[in-house]
């Protein structure tokens, strides 16, 4: 008696959907009187459907760098204002 095997193949690109990107940032605020304030900001993010890893870098990077220099601005105002 002979056997018979059922053979299943998948067809298709597989993507890796736990390819995880990490893009830091960092800044060092001069305030003056040998005093100053550093920003690190970072995230940690997955690849989103249909993005190749540099896209998704790009992405993050645009984010992270976004609000890096959004909250440099609000401390030179403040800064500036206590002057």
């Amino acid at each position: 008696m002979g056997r018979e095997y059922l053979v299943i193949e998948m067809v298709g690109t597989m993507e890796n959907e736990n390819t995880k990107i990490s893009v830091a940032l960092g800044y060092t605020l001069n305030l003056g009187n040998f005093q100053s304030l550093r920003f690190d900001f970072g995230v940690v993010d997955s690849k989103r459907d249909g993005e190749n890893t540099d896209q998704a870098f790009e992405r993050m990077y645009k984010f992270v760098e976004d609000k890096l220099t959004e909250k440099v601005k609000e401390a030179e105002a403040e800064s500036d204002s206590k002057d």
